[in-house]
């Protein structure tokens, strides 16, 4: 971690349903976390970069994210766009011994 980023506690793993994602606001980003049904946890940004749709809300098939309103693809370990020409910006994000989730942003 640079001096710059700090890691925060969103909450337990638990509380996100596999197959699902989560807005959390962090430093005053909007967040998006998804819990795969593979037990794995991506953080992106929470708006789709094409028109605002709420990622969050998306479908989840493994790593990949699927907006809600107009079907844009994206890879949530790398923010890839598998469809549409625009990115999404991906946040270190883990789980600690305990469950809780644990989301690395600041200033980097």
């Amino acid at each position: 971690m640079t001096e710059n980023m700090t890691e925060f506690e969103l909450g337990l793993l638990s509380t996100i349903p596999p197959g699902e994602g989560r807005n959390f606001e962090v430093l005053g980003e909007k967040i998006a976390v998804f819990h795969t049904r593979a037990g794995a946890v991506y953080a992106v940004q929470a708006e789709c970069p094409h028109r605002g749709g709420p990622l969050a809300d998306g479908l989840v098939g493994g790593t990949t994210l699927i907006c809600p309103l107009h079907s844009w693809k994206f890879d949530l370990a790398s923010g890839r766009a598998l469809s549409g020409d625009c990115s999404i910006k991906t946040y270190p994000v883990r789980v600690d011994d305990m469950g809780q989730i644990l989301l690395t942003a600041g200033k980097s």
